[in-house]
């Protein structure tokens, strides 16, 4: 029998499985990265005043299976794409897209003129799939450890 998924809204109930997600993600899926670049990405679960005040800011969208939480997406102010994870068991199910489809109709229906994303080396090309540009790549450095990743956008038509 199929997962029983559901798309919703997140609240702040939930910000700590959310950084769950995050860091099974990171630590646990699938990666370009090294070893050390995902321990410098992720060396621990978020959690606290800075997690809550991020994510506050954000409209989360939130994937859920039965009782789990296998994905989410989050956006900020100006169209910015700030999170995007989906649980290692959960990707390449189509639930990205999923997610991002929901985001991007409050996006159009908010009025906003375009997105914007810092998408890693795995991220790129779910949201090149979906309509997003590459602006330029860039490094970041995190810890010791300095990560690829790519700027990028799409403008969404008015309607």
């Amino acid at each position: 029998m199929a997962p029983t998924r559901e798309i919703r809204i997140g609240n702040r109930n939930e910000y700590d499985r959310l950084a769950e997600v995050m860091f099974d993600a990171i630590r646990n899926g699938p990666s370009l990265y090294t070893e050390e670049q995902r321990e410098a990405w992720a060396s621990q679960i978020h959690s606290g005043d800075a997690w809550t005040q991020r994510l506050s800011d954000q409209t989360i969208f939130v994937a859920q299976e039965h009782e789990q939480i296998v994905g989410f997406m989050t956006i900020a102010a100006q169209g910015y794409i700030d999170l995007a994870y989906i649980r290692p068991h959960s990707q390449g199910t189509g639930l990205f897209r999923i997610l991002y489809q929901e985001l991007e109709k409050n996006a159009r229906t908010s009025g906003k003129p375009r997105l914007r994303v810092h998408a890693s080396l795995m991220a790129q090309p779910p949201f090149s799939a979906v309509g997003f540009e590459i602006l330029h790549e860039e490094s970041v450095t995190v810890g010791q450890q300095t990560l690829r990743r790519f700027k990028m956008e799409k403008h969404l038509e008015t309607q």
